[in-house]
């Protein structure tokens, strides 16, 4: 495991939806590659792969896609 740098991603509510959270972090530019990402199993949430776009993520979590690593911060955090 590298030591890669992990990005903090603020959100406005509780909760992201995890194809909101990868148009938010600019790891995707749209909806329709988020999807196609996803669906091939190229994106892991807290480390394990995840193949639900709808997926709810939380203050904490990880999402990494392409050897990048973001994680969510809630509001006011």
């Amino acid at each position: 495991m590298s030591n890669q740098e992990i990005e903090d991603i603020p959100i406005r509510d509780d909760m992201i939806r995890l194809g909101q959270l990868l148009k938010l972090a600019n790891l995707v530019e749209d909806g329709v590659e988020a999807t196609e990402l996803i669906k091939n199993g190229l994106v892991k949430v807290n480390g394990e792969i995840d193949d639900r776009r709808g997926r709810q993520l939380h203050q904490g979590d990880t999402v990494t896609l392409n050897n990048r690593t973001v994680r969510i911060s809630a509001p006011g955090a």
